[in-house]
């Protein structure tokens, strides 16, 4: 095929800027792209590095800033490949091709004459007339390149490319197979089996069964979105216990999908890796470019919360045990019991059935609450797109983002919302381009994906009220994107202790009475919610954050002690049980919200290892933020608005996110504003 003939090397064309041409998306199209995009980077940074022009800003770091454009389009056509929409054949061409996306990225890294220019430029600071923005971006450039190895010997260098190179594969290998054991199912065969279980289940449960050939029964989908409400309403204690295993087992199997061994390599590679870097741990050199810093800062903050959340856990517990006693004597409650028992304690103490409340959340008025709010908020107008914008699936809408007062166009917003075979389980939100504007005005292009199961033909979609804090969650990460203001793309990329605090933050406007009144709707009767049903969900806002707290926290403490072992582990089943019985206070109702053997945040990439604590930290923030509009005029205050989106969402990471926040709330966040919101009571 002539290279003018595929689809993914031509610059995206069309309105908007440009979009993605996802129809024409193929995986006989990628061997061919990535290795033209590979070596047309290679040029440009070659010609970078041996300029005979003494370096500079603009023709050293301005320049890298351009280079690896086809390239960077092409990893965010692979990454909806690999996520959305994969097969064997995109399967088999990530094993192939992330080793050698590794090496090409290295290669930059390892670039000596390269190196000695960006240097150059980071040494010139001081006497240069470059603005805040500018010196911030080489700076960083400069610090990143020290940090992947660019002043590492030969040898080093050498052993660094063979163990990135490692990593990329077994990324690749340990995805696939967590995916292949989340394209599963438990079939309930009998009608009485459903007891318990709300109509829109059932519904959505027959129609994952059809979709999946399946001509007699219903599908509980091996993906949260399925399993929670499952776990949540069915009276059948053994078919939970099923559910709950099988959703628990993902890739700890001891078949040709399970990870252990896999999990086991990527662990003491990274430690070594570390090693050869110069730092203590694989977290010691992750956090270095984090708000946390170091593994202590994190584990403080953690271990602050910890004892709160299991003493609260303890007390849900015993009520959930007198529940448990009557409805069957002598029963001691299991981790797949606890949702169960959970619930029941919800409507007696609040009065608050969960099947009251799904009615009134209809996927698609959620959709446009969210929508709504971030409009009202930001002065932003959201207008679906149909027909006239290529997407990568029939499930897939798009959205132009405009300014309110002016229509000028902001940016387009992608939502998929459906579970199906080849997209991996979750809720992710991805950007399929990043805004600047140091080359003109580039716009950006965010997306959201989500998991839920679809309701027959003409039904609407329910969700339950945490899935529509999760879809609140993600466009918030969307928002980010979208109200990105930056020159350098670079400078787009916040820590990743940073980066939920946008998505966490917009949670919160889920459940103000401007957005129940307008949006949370029968889905029958079109009605409002009534005030009486409104006022007992806010009173149970803080019910069941113990669990909640406990099931992340555990993961995130073992995340991070896996990560500060410096010489990595030998099995992680028995690392994962031994951390467990150490963890003081872990309920033995509650299991790790993620398993080591399926936690695709750590191994699926690098991105969240010794990371996964940054929910917490960002929810910290969160907390603290939140009260900037208690101690306001509410949720909709302009002037508190106008502060989060200057210093928190438009200005990237320009600056330092630290001094970013307290630019916006005056003070460092205070991690009592999350216990506080958590309802849980400190313990000393």
């Amino acid at each position: 095929m002539p290279p003018s003939r595929n689809p993914l090397i031509a610059q995206w064309s069309g309105p908007y800027g440009g979009v993605p041409p996802w129809d024409e998306m193929r995986p006989e199209h990628f061997p061919e792209a990535l290795g033209i995009a590979i070596d047309a980077q290679r040029a440009e940074v070659e010609a970078i590095a041996n300029s005979a022009e003494p370096a500079t800003f603009d023709n050293t770091i301005v320049a890298l800033e351009r280079s690896g454009a086809l390239l960077d389009r092409l990893q965010r056509f692979f990454g909806v490949a690999r996520e959305s929409v994969t097969t064997s054949e995109y399967q088999a061409l990530e094993r192939e091709w992330q080793p050698k996306l590794s090496a090409a990225a290295d290669a930059i890294i390892f670039n000596r004459r390269l190196f000695e220019r960006v240097e150059a430029v980071y040494q010139s600071l001081p006497a240069s007339f470059l603005d805040a923005e500018q010196r911030r971006l080489a700076t960083r450039l400069r610090d990143n390149l020290v940090r992947r190895g660019a002043r590492l010997d030969t040898e080093g260098q050498r052993r660094l490319l063979q163990i990135n190179q490692d990593l990329a594969a077994l990324f690749a290998d340990f995805r696939a197979k967590v995916l292949a054991d989340e394209n599963t199912w438990t079939v309930i065969e009998r009608e009485s089996d459903l007891s318990g279980l709300p109509a829109s289940f059932v519904s959505a449960s027959k129609v994952a069964a059809e979709v999946r050939g399946l001509s007699d029964g219903w599908a509980i989908l091996n993906t949260r979105s399925s399993v929670d409400p499952f776990l949540t309403f069915s009276s059948r204690r053994e078919l939970r216990e099923a559910v709950w295993r099988r959703f628990k087992g993902r890739g700890d199997n001891g078949d040709e999908n399970d990870t252990k061994a896999t999990t086991v390599r990527i662990v003491n590679l990274r430690a070594e890796r570390a090693r050869l870097l110069g730092f203590a741990t694989h977290a010691h050199w992750r956090m270095a470019d984090s708000m946390a810093g170091d593994p202590k800062a994190a584990e403080a903050l953690m271990r602050k919360v910890w004892p709160a959340a299991t003493a609260q856990v303890g007390r849900d517990v015993a009520e959930m045990q007198a529940f448990a006693d009557r409805e069957q004597p002598g029963m001691v409650i299991e981790p797949w019991d606890y949702l169960y028992f959970a619930e029941k304690v919800r409507k007696a103490k609040y009065d608050l059935d969960q099947n009251d409340v799904k009615p009134y959340f209809a996927l698609e008025n959620m959709v446009e609450a969210m929508m709504w709010s971030a409009e009202r908020r930001f002065d932003i107008a959201f207008a679906e797109i149909t027909g006239t914008v290529p997407v990568f699936h029939p499930d897939v809408r798009v959205w132009e983002v405009t300014d309110g007062p002016t229509g000028a166009h902001r940016g387009l917003f992608y939502l998929d919302n459906f579970a199906r075979p080849g997209k991996r389980s979750g809720a992710w939100a991805g950007t399929y381009r990043v805004q600047s504007s140091f080359d003109g005005r580039v716009t950006p292009i965010a997306s959201n994906n989500n998991n839920f199961v679809k309701a027959s033909a003409g039904e609407p979609v329910l969700i339950s009220l945490d899935d529509a804090e999760t879809l609140f969650h993600e466009f918030g990460h969307a928002l980010h994107s979208l109200l990105q203001n930056i020159r350098y793309r670079s400078l787009s990329t916040t820590p990743r202790d940073f980066v939920e605090l946008p998505s966490q933050l917009n949670e919160r406007w889920l459940l103000t009475r401007e957005v129940l009144d307008r949006f949370a709707r029968h889905c029958e009767t079109g009605q409002p919610m009534p005030d009486a049903l409104v006022e007992k969900i806010v009173r149970s806002q803080r019910f069941n954050q113990g669990y909640r707290t406990v099931e992340f926290l555990a993961a995130a403490i073992i995340d991070m002690d896996l990560h500060t072992r410096p010489d990595g582990v030998r099995d992680i089943a028995v690392f994962e049980r031994e951390a467990l019985a150490t963890l003081a206070g872990m309920p033995r109702e509650i299991a790790l919200r993620h398993r080591l053997p399926q936690f695709d945040h750590l191994f699926g990439n690098d991105s969240y290892s010794a990371g996964y604590y940054s929910y917490l930290w960002a929810d910290v923030m969160a907390a603290d933020a939140w009260q900037a509009f208690v101690e306001a005029e509410g949720p909709w205050d302009k002037a508190v608005i106008e502060r989060l989106e200057t210093h928190i969402l438009s200005d990237g990471n320009s600056i330092d996110r630290a001094e970013a926040y307290r630019r916006f709330r005056g003070h460092d966040p205070d991690p009592q504003a999350l216990l506080d919101a958590r309802g849980l009571t400190a313990v000393t």
